[in-house]
């Protein structure tokens, strides 16, 4: 007769993932336990498929700089969370799904387009841009839905402005969004929807072949179409995805940064007293929403030992970047949103050689809109019960789909 602890040690059971946010501030609440318990966990994915999730800091930051850690999405473990997203990225090849050196040859190409430097220079354009678009939104009167008024209208036009597209429908570019990011979308939706923007893009470049201008649609044309670095395929999945990777989770963190100022009007105030607080706000708004959380999907191609435990072979895995991005042994106190935080060396945008090319864009998008809603719409307020406020718990990058306010 065997005692309990001769009895053979049970594999942890599987949890099913993605977990659901309680709070649209804060990771799913799990997220403590596992990291506590079990920092290297196996989860079920919505396709029925195994996968591993990694929550801490340490781990996280370790994994996501290590190439035997894949991205490519031809993998067959890949850890896709929507029906239609491996199918379609596998044909589409997106190059943020992607490994070296193919991987490296498009980030060469889009580098020189985000550097520091070059989105410094677009700050006028961003304000004017910021500014048009709060004189639209009181000009039609409240009570408004902020997310396509606002926050959609913000993101898409300066992307729009950066690649030289006509900003003559805002909403279809969010509709594409929508759909080929929704974990509900079938491979027949996705491809529908990313076939229209391939139609419109298709224009676009076909009128920069004989009259380039001066916008990033047009270098990516005469640098690298015309030169046979890229073929009109490639191109377009290259836009397609800045497109939609840059649109939506900058339309998601302005909804949702704006609803917690909405709901901190403390932290509003230490804006207003001191407005160079803003880049830090920015990045602590960053840390505390982590929308991108399920985004750095990987596989391992050989065993990985990180800390937390061993990411077995040919095995999808899953860097939660909420749960890195709220690891007390990084921050301390890291529920809570300090706009003075020290050392806050986030994981928002990624860590290694797939961290988000388009990071000082994004951070100078927020700057600009929250500033400006802060200086010019100081009575700003919600114009619905929290419970009404629309969440996307079921699209790649956690947001918020309706947001009515007031001034």
């Amino acid at each position: 007769m065997t005692t309990p602890a001769e009895q053979p040690h049970e594999a942890p059971a599987a949890r099913d993932f993605p977990l659901r946010r309680t709070c649209p501030f804060a990771p799913p609440a799990a997220y403590a336990e596992l990291r506590a318990e079990q920092p290297v966990a196996p989860v079920t994915l919505p396709t029925g498929r195994p996968a591993w999730v990694v929550t801490r800091y340490e781990d996280v930051r370790e994994l996501l700089a290590d190439p035997r850690a894949s991205a490519d999405i031809r993998r067959p473990a890949f850890p896709a969370l929507g029906e239609g997203e491996q199918e379609v990225g596998a044909r589409l090849r997106p190059f943020i799904r992607t490994d070296a050196p193919e991987h490296t040859r498009y980030r060469r190409m889009l580098l020189p387009e985000f550097t520091v430097r070059r989105v410094r220079a677009m700050r006028p354009a961003v304000q004017a841009l910021v500014d048009e678009l709060v004189d639209t939104m009181l000009a039609g009167g409240a009570p408004a839905d902020f997310v396509p008024l606002y926050a959609n209208a913000v993101s898409t036009s300066v992307i729009c402005e950066l690649l030289g597209i006509p900003r003559e429908n805002l909403e279809f570019f969010r509709d594409v969004t929508r759909i080929s990011g929704s974990r509900h979308s079938t491979a027949e939706q996705v491809s529908e929807a990313l076939g229209g923007l391939f139609a419109l893009l298709t224009d676009l470049i076909r009128a920069r072949e004989k009259d380039p201008g001066d916008d990033l649609l047009s270098r990516l044309v005469v640098q690298h179409l015309r030169t046979g670095a890229l073929t009109l395929p490639e191109l377009l999945s290259t836009v397609g995805i800045t497109i939609n990777a840059g649109r939506e989770t900058s339309t998601n963190m302005l909804a949702l940064s704006t609803l917690l100022l909405l709901r901190r009007p403390d932290l509003v105030a230490e804006l207003r007293a001191d407005p160079a607080l803003m880049p830090a706000a920015v990045d602590e708004l960053l840390r505390v929403m982590s929308i991108a959380d399920s985004i750095p999907l990987r596989v391992a191609a050989e065993d990985i030992d990180i800390p937390g435990g061993t990411l077995p072979r040919d095995e999808g895995v899953i860097a939660l970047l909420a749960g890195a991005n709220h690891d007390p042994e990084q921050f301390a106190h890291p529920e809570r949103v300090d706009f003075h935080r020290p050392s806050n060396h986030h994981v928002a945008f990624g860590y290694g050689v797939h961290q988000c090319i388009g990071q000082h864009l994004a951070r100078l998008e927020l700057e600009v809109a929250l500033g400006t809603l802060i200086r010019r719409v100081p009575t700003l307020r919600l114009a619905e019960p929290d419970a009404e406020v629309a969440f996307k718990h079921d699209s790649a990058t956690f947001g918020i789909e309706r947001l009515m306010v007031a001034w």
